[in-house]
């Protein structure tokens, strides 16, 4: 019961701090529809948001849309994107997706997590972002931070990105997991860093002896 009780605190502290800190929950990928989403999303893959973001507008400025994507030359499309690393097989992914979108899904991306993970380049995390993201559907996409974390504060004691999602997802309310997964990558970037981590100043840490 005590153990219960504990963790039950950890949860409620957890919450109430990270929404205090970002209030307003912003996707930080910048993008203008799930088709733009989910290329800004593949293009992530060890990346950061802003490099990406700063790629995107030139990428579609010059292909704007699913068919255009899917016809642009391949190599304009790696040099576009060459800053993002693995230029290359980012590009084929993202070509090769606009393509079957446009045969098989009428244009539009497809809102199923199975559905969304049979296309290149798509896994179960971009699966769970665009679900999350862009369909208002219950996922909870786990990144290197949010895997971090989650063993950090004690809630979990695994490195399985798979059993990470299933231990966060029976710890918080699904209709919380939209906004929390963001605020969980915000925190551990601004303050739960993986290197040079200072448990005395950290919002969270310091409380609950991580």
């Amino acid at each position: 019961m005590r153990r219960q009780q504990s963790m039950e605190k950890r949860i409620q502290l957890i919450r109430e701090t990270l929404a205090n800190l970002y209030p307003t929950v912003v996707v930080p990928l910048r993008h203008e529809s799930p088709f733009s989403l989910l290329v800004a999303v593949i293009l992530s893959a060890q990346c950061t948001d802003e490099r990406v973001n700063g790629v995107t507008p030139l990428l579609f400025s010059l292909a704007p849309n699913v068919q255009s994507m899917a016809n642009l030359p391949i190599a304009t499309l790696e040099e576009t994107i060459r800053s993002c690393g693995l230029f290359r097989a980012k590009a084929r992914a993202i070509q090769r997706c606009a393509q079957i979108i446009a045969e098989h899904y009428g244009g539009n991306v497809p809102k199923t997590m199975e559905e969304l993970e049979q296309l290149p380049g798509v896994g179960h995390k971009t699966a769970s972002v665009m679900v999350s993201q862009c369909f208002n559907g219950y996922a909870f996409p786990v990144d290197t931070h949010i895997r971090r974390l989650a063993n950090r504060w004690g809630l979990v004691h695994s490195q399985n990105v798979a059993a990470v999602e299933r231990r966060l997802k029976a710890l918080f309310p699904k209709e919380e997991w939209h906004d929390l997964h963001i605020r969980m990558i915000r925190f551990g970037r601004q303050y739960c860093p993986a290197r040079g981590h200072r448990k005395e100043i950290c919002p969270i840490c310091k409380y609950i002896g991580a």
